[in-house]
């Protein structure tokens, strides 16, 4: 049954991501940590549907507040999914872009992109290591390899992160194949790259912890408490966030 084998794949690439990633994960989280304590954030970025893994901890219950997801509206699948395919590609405007953010070198920069080969990503990582910030990537290191870069430097984001963590998924990202059908399907990315991302903030919180500091977190809006909470939090990061 391919329910079954999509499990098993999934199960194994996971084994082996927590296996094999393990040191990058913590030095990931160290990075976050650092900035957490100076009071300052964690940007996360990915164009297309990779810009799920910022909306992941951003703004969410469990979440460290001090999280600016950068959410660029023409790099998102609406309202034309092609289009963001086509803007992906196009270098240049990350550097301006974080301008209008309250971006700073204390900050750590998450960038997400399992091929790792588009010019927009590549563009926020310089962008973003020219202003001092640490960079982590999640990339597919063997999607990566089997592709050519389509930045101007010719670098892959692997290329120009401080921290790479490899997403365990095939090249291509689709897992599972059957008889009379010539493509694979189902994509295991989404499953890695998210469990790679909250174990990323699972070990802020507690390095954080370890140092005398409790960071703040989020609570469930539908708790009957939630509101009142998560206002005090927004109030005080408002300023830096730009999205809340």
């Amino acid at each position: 049954m391919k329910y079954q084998e999509y499990y098993q794949v999934i199960t194994d690439q996971l084994e082996q991501e927590f296996k094999e990633e393990g040191e990058q994960i913590s030095q990931a989280a160290q990075y976050c940590a650092d900035s957490v304590m100076e009071n300052r954030l964690i940007h996360v970025f990915g164009c297309g549907h990779s810009q799920m893994f910022a909306m992941e901890v951003f703004y969410r219950a469990g979440g460290l507040v001090p999280v600016n997801a950068l959410l660029i509206p023409h790099l998102a699948l609406f309202p034309k999914a092609k289009l963001s395919t086509m803007q992906e590609r196009i270098e240049g405007f990350a550097k301006g872009y974080l301008e209008l953010e309250d971006a700073d070198p204390r900050d750590t920069m998450i960038i997400v992109s399992i091929s790792g080969r588009n010019a927009g990503v590549v563009d926020m990582a310089l962008a973003a290591k020219e202003i001092g910030m640490k960079v982590v990537a999640l990339v597919s290191e063997s999607f990566a390899d089997a592709t050519t870069s389509r930045h101007s430097s010719g670098k892959n984001l692997k290329d120009v992160a401080d921290t790479v963590i490899d997403i365990k998924c095939v090249a291509g990202d689709a897992a599972l194949s059957i008889e009379g059908m010539e493509a694979k399907f189902c994509g295991t990315s989404t499953v890695l790259g998210m469990t790679v991302m909250e174990s990323i903030i699972a070990q802020t919180v507690e390095n954080c912890m370890k140092r005398g500091y409790c960071p703040p977190v989020y609570v469930s809006s539908n708790l009957d408490k939630g509101d009142a909470i998560n206002a005090e939090y927004i109030k005080n990061y408002s300023k830096q966030i730009s999205c809340l």
